[in-house]
């Protein structure tokens, strides 16, 4: 499987919290849980969701000359 491919659902690491505040705090102890690594890869994950198959594309480089006054 490629590292970059979209992951299986793992049903069992699923919690219900009671508030936005408490989901939150959840969330950010799960990746503070991580490495850095497995951090970074899910990050990579998401923008080839959001982007597709521009994912990969190079940006467009944009000069503007702006003159002082």
């Amino acid at each position: 499987m490629n590292e970059y491919e979209f992951p299986r659902l793992d049903k069992t690491t699923f919690s219900v919290a009671s508030s936005f505040e408490e989901a939150e705090k959840q969330d950010k102890e799960y990746w503070l849980s991580r490495t850095p690594r497995e951090r970074l890869q899910h990050m990579e994950l998401l923008r080839r969701i959001n982007y597709g198959a521009n994912a990969t594309a190079r940006l467009q480089r944009v000069l503007e000359i702006a003159e002082r006054t």
